[in-house]
Formats: C-alpha cells, structure tokens, sequence
C-alpha cells in the first residue's frame, strides 16, 4: 500500500483513537483480576463448519482493547488484518501465547479443537461494547440488519451463534478475496471498517471511561500505594477464589467460561495446613 495513502487512512482513525483514549481511561468491581484485565476460558466454534469450510469465530475489531490468547489445548490460528501489514496468520498450538492492539480485525479458526485463554485489556471491554463484528459495508450502512444479525445468538442460542458467524464469515471471504487480488481496495474496506467501530465507540466514552478508572487505573493506584507504604504492608482485601458453574456464553469467537464471581477464601476451621 503507498505509504502517502495509508497515512491518509490511518490519520482519521488515529484522531479517534486518541480522543476516546485520552477522554477517560475498564469499569471493575473490588474484587476484579490482577491489573484490571478480563479472563475467559474461550473455545472456537466447532459445532460445524463456516461457509468457507472452517471451524472458526466471528472476524470482529476492537476499538481501545488489547487482546492476548494462550493455547491450553488443541490447534488452529489466528487471522489478522492491520493497516499496516494487512493479513497474516499465526499458527496456534498449546503453550503459544499472541497479543495485539486494538484496530486489528481478528478470526480463530479451529483446526483441532482449539480452546485459549483469552486475556482482555481494561477487565474486559470488548465484552462491553468494544467490539464489532464483520458484515461487510453493506450491513453497516443498515443498522436494522446489522442489530438483527448481532441479536441472533440471543435469538436463537447456539444455532444463531452460528449462524451470525455464518453471516459475518461470508462478507469476510470477500475481504480475503480482495486481499489477494486488489490490495488497494483491501485496504480501503479495512480502513472504512475499523473507522466505523472507531466512530462507535466513540460514543461509548464515559462507560468506557467508568470502567477503565474502576479497574485498570484503581489498580495502578493500589500497585502506587504498596510502594510508597514500604516497609509497611497495605490494608488489603483477602485472597479470593473463582469455581466454575459450567454456564457458558455465546461469544463471538466460541464458548465462553469467563473468570467473575471471584469469592473470598474463607479462613480455615483448624490453625494448621491440611494433614
């Protein structure tokens, strides 16, 4: 791509990045994860295959929210797509972990049962509201298709799940198509894409920004304050626990088991450690 274009594409999206950055800094309650991240055990989609044959997620963007997958278990990749390297693949097996910025539009195709841990910046966003799937410019010039095919899952469960995934996999072969073929108009329909969730999210600010000062900030505050009472320890709460209840949800990438809910250990009925 000419370096005097990508600029051109480039600088509008910055200017929105930066204004919902520097508006506000994820929402966290006092008992959230270390640093004020989200935690999800993710499993990719596998029930059947996409329309382009793969077993895969949902290709989607985020606006302020960095993301990172660790390999548990199984095989596949990750496809990205950035405006200034385009589309690459990272092959994922267990043990690999890949992290990348927002406004990288992003699919996980499964090849052998592939389940993460996905790790979310700012305790979580993308689950509130930082992300936007691809339907290709069409759907996103009809809010009314585009809200109907985002409420599927709600709709229908796992079979509407699928089925938006379906939706969102055939525009996106489309772009894949251009990629391979017309690299100019790759790039346009990237640029046009993520600047439409940008402009979204942009009016997302202030719960954005309520989350961030909650969560990530509260904890750089918590992290300041142990340092300067040296050698005093903190007032701090106890150590807390999270038990799986075995209730997923239907992400946009697969089946979700989120870490929340993290309870307080209650103290022990003995003094001793167990015998």
């Amino acid at each position: 791509m000419p370096q005097d274009r990508c600029l051109f594409l480039i600088a509008p999206l910055l200017g929105l990045a930066l204004s919902a950055a520097t508006a506000g800094p994820p929402q966290s309650r006092s008992d959230d994860l270390i640093g004020g991240i989200g935690l999800t055990e993710l499993t990719v989609y596998d029930q059947r295959p996409a329309p382009d044959g793969l077993m895969s997620g949902s290709p989607h963007v985020h606006a302020v929210t960095d993301e990172g997958y660790y390999v548990l278990s199984g095989k596949g990749r990750v496809e990205l797509h950035d405006l200034e390297n385009g589309f690459r693949t990272v092959d994922l097996e267990p043990g690999r972990y890949v992290q990348f910025p927002p406004a990288v539009l992003h699919r996980l195709v499964s090849t052998d049962h592939l389940v993460l841990l996905a790790v979310m910046g700012n305790a979580g966003l993308a689950e509130r509201g930082d992300a936007r799937i691809y339907f290709g410019k069409a759907v996103d010039e009809d809010p009314d298709e585009f809200d109907r095919l985002t409420g599927l899952a709600e709709a229908k469960g796992l079979e509407g799940a699928l089925d938006r995934r379906d939706a969102a996999v055939r525009a996106y072969m489309s772009l894949v198509e251009l990629w391979r073929k017309d690299q100019p108009a790759y790039y346009m329909e990237l640029a046009r894409f993520i600047r439409v969730h940008l402009k979204t999210a942009a009016h997302q600010v202030s719960s954005f920004s309520r989350a961030v000062e909650a969560g990530t900030m509260a904890w750089g505050q918590r992290f300041r304050k142990r340092l300067e009472n040296l050698p005093r320890a903190c007032e701090e709460a106890g150590p807390v626990l999270h038990v799986p209840t075995g209730e997923t949800i239907l992400g946009m990438c697969g089946l979700l088991r989120p870490v929340t809910r993290l309870e307080a250990i209650r103290p022990a009925k003995d003094a001793g450690p167990a015998k």
